[in-house]
This record gives structure tokens, C-alpha cells and sequence, in this order.
């Protein structure tokens, strides 16, 4: 009697048990019924459930999301941004074409597709702001304004991995997340500026941080998670 009821329990235990579901392209964000609108969906990267409308992702119409389908949250945009700010020059993209800069050979050429701008010529933030359709048109995709081990700085890009450029290309302006000062040396000065332009969502994909800025930003919504918590106790 005992063995019987014990299967019974264990198996309403698995029935009532519901898997999160993932987006293929990106396992790491958790995909959710919208609680406030039927027929559409809450991404986040948090397995709370039901999710956080200030902590999420966006919302999407369609699974897998398109550019068309998706409305991000700007609240998660400007926390990615602090991320980015904070964190982004520990970024081993970032370090890598910070070092390509400094390499004899270079050329303003970056390992990993960073174009690099003389200090005196930082790209101009608006006029890359030429976003649309899922689709952005590069802001001088090939430059050639110093060479590297010149003696002389220059700008290098932090781009989202879901759309690599070709070596020695700028990043699309939507996947650029922002922009760091490095000197003649390959050092990098100060922290990531966000670039203004970034996307989360393009028909190249969704979100491909590198594992070290998705770690980051995992805990800082973990954090942000558990001040709301406490100020509803």
C-alpha cells in the first residue's frame, strides 16, 4: 500500500512539473507565457517565474523572435549598458583587438573585426544611427587612419558574437556595443563608452555576449531581482 501511494505521489510530481523552455538560438534565455498579454511571450535570462517585466528581455509575438515580432524592454537595455560600461574593458574580445593594435603588423586591422580610429577621430555616434529594418549600413566599414605602432592611440570596438565581421571590417553599428580608448601599447584606457546604436535583436540573432559580459549580466539581474524582492517585503 505504502509502494502504491509512493508511485502515485512521484508521478503526480512529474506531471506537475514543467520544463522552462529555452530559445534555440540562444539556450541561456528562458522563454515564458505572457501573463499580461496572451499569444505572446517574455524572454529573460532569470528562471523566476512568473518573469520580472522590469528585468526582462523583452517581448516577443513570435517563437524564435524576428526583428518584427520583438519589442525590447528599455529598462534591460540600459542595464546591459551599465554591464558594458562597468565590465566591458575585462572583456578577452576587447583585450584581444586592444593587442592586435599594438602589433607591428596591424595596420588598423583588428583580430576579431575591429577597425581602429585615430584618438583625434573617434566615430561619431550619429552618424551610425542609421538603424532600420533590421538591417544598418556600416559607418566607414574599412578605415585606414593611422597605422598601429605609430606611437599614436586610437578607438577599438566591442561587438556582439552573433554577427562577426570580416577581419579588418567595422561591426554593423547595431552590433557594435560600444567603443574603449587603447594607446599605442595595446593598453585600454578608461571603461567602454555604449555605442548608442546596439540592437538586441537583429536578423543576424539575439544577444551573443561573450560568456564573461553574459556572466556579468546574469548577476547583476540577479541582483536587481533581489532588491525588488526586498522592497515588497
Amino acid at each position: 500500500m505504502l509502494a502504491t501511494t509512493f508511485r502515485f505521489a512521484a508521478r503526480n510530481r512529474v506531471m506537475s512539473y514543467r520544463a522552462l523552455s529555452s530559445l534555440s538560438s540562444n539556450p541561456s534565455i528562458k522563454v515564458f507565457d505572457n501573463p499580461n498579454s496572451p499569444f505572446t511571450h517574455v524572454l529573460s535570462y532569470l528562471e523566476t517565474e512568473p518573469p520580472s517585466e522590469r528585468l526582462a528581455i523583452g517581448v516577443t509575438a513570435t517563437n524564435p523572435p524576428t526583428p518584427q515580432s520583438f519589442s525590447e524592454n528599455p529598462e534591460f537595455l540600459t542595464i546591459l549598458n551599465e554591464v558594458v560600461s562597468k565590465y566591458g574593458h575585462e572583456d578577452d574580445d576587447l583585450i584581444s583587438q586592444a593587442r592586435a593594435f599594438a602589433s607591428p603588423g596591424a595596420f588598423n586591422l583588428g583580430a576579431g573585426g575591429g577597425v581602429f580610429f585615430s584618438a583625434a577621430k573617434r566615430p561619431n555616434k550619429r552618424s551610425r544611427r542609421q538603424v532600420s529594418g533590421g538591417a544598418a549600413a556600416a559607418a566607414e566599414p574599412s578605415v585606414k587612419e593611422e597605422s598601429a605602432g605609430t606611437g599614436r592611440g586610437g578607438w577599438v570596438h566591442l561587438s556582439d558574437r552573433r554577427n562577426p565581421p570580416d577581419f579588418g571590417r567595422i561591426a554593423w553599428p547595431e552590433d557594435i556595443l560600444g567603443s574603449v580608448e587603447v594607446d599605442d601599447t595595446g593598453t585600454i584606457i578608461g571603461k567602454v563608452q555604449p555605442s548608442g546604436t546596439y540592437r538586441i535583436l537583429t536578423n543576424a540573432g539575439i544577444l551573443g555576449l561573450s560568456p564573461y559580459l553574459q556572466g556579468k549580466l546574469v548577476d547583476r539581474l540577479r541582483q536587481e531581482e533581489a532588491k525588488d524582492r526586498r522592497g515588497k517585503d
